[in-house]
């Protein structure tokens, strides 16, 4: 989660601050992992990458062992030996769920000028995960559904992610502001809290309602949004 968080924090501009954190110089290896480690971790993420589509469809609670275990053709104690508890698993799936939005939203439209660019570059982004995601669904927002008020490690896990995706976008907000895209006296969180509206309509309207206009309609709604505060070419 740390790359939205290098990102999301004021500072001055630099080159510097565009640098996503996987394009860094990395330390020098020290030696070659062990086969056997390297197969455990090779194992363990095909079982979360498994976890993950399952969830996607039926949600962080309807994980378990035993279902895993037979879609990957694995024993219980063989996946159980990864995870200490069926908690530690459904939280491994967030942390991978958040690194593909990083990697599909985040990372992409930070190498975008910025300013409006960016910030346009963010929501097309993200308009083009959450359509894929209109036929399975949203970790983010099942999620809040399933432990809106179960705390917990999971729980946490879940608003960290979220809270440092809206971090991010509402940076690239204020960097519209001090680009004079948007007014000065624009509210960075409002701004935020009317776009991410946007999306969670877009999953109700067409997820549950099934309406085929949704998406022109979400963009149609991004595009008013910049322009009550204050494009020029919105």
């Amino acid at each position: 989660m740390t790359a939205f968080k290098a990102h999301s924090s004021a500072h001055p501009a630099s080159a510097a601050d565009d640098l996503p954190l996987g394009e860094q110089p990395l330390p020098p290896v020290a030696g070659a992992r062990p086969r056997s480690a390297q197969k455990g971790q090779q194992t363990k993420a095909a079982i979360i990458d498994t976890a993950l589509n399952m969830a996607m469809h039926i949600g962080l609670e309807g994980l378990s062992i035993g279902a895993l275990a037979q879609a990957l053709g694995m024993s219980k104690s063989g996946v159980f030996a990864h995870f200490g508890s069926r908690e530690e698993l459904q939280i491994s799936v967030v942390l991978e769920y958040h690194r593909r939005f990083e990697q599909e939203v985040f990372f992409p439209a930070i190498r975008v000028q910025r300013g409006l660019p960016r910030l346009r570059a963010l929501f097309a982004n993200w308009m083009k995960r959450t359509s894929i995601e209109l036929d399975s669904g949203c970790i983010y927002i099942s999620g809040a559904i399933e432990f809106d008020e179960r705390i917990g490690p999971v729980r946490d896990a879940l608003v960290e992610s979220v809270s440092t995706w809206h971090a991010a976008l509402r940076r690239a907000i204020v960097q519209c502001k001090e680009s004079g895209d948007l007014r000065a006296d624009t509210d960075a969180s409002q701004m935020l809290f009317e776009v991410h509206g946007l999306i969670l309509v877009l999953h109700y309207e067409a997820r549950f309602m099934r309406l085929p206009d949704s998406l022109p309609r979400a963009q149609r709604g991004f595009d008013n949004i910049l322009q009550r505060y204050g494009m020029p070419e919105a």
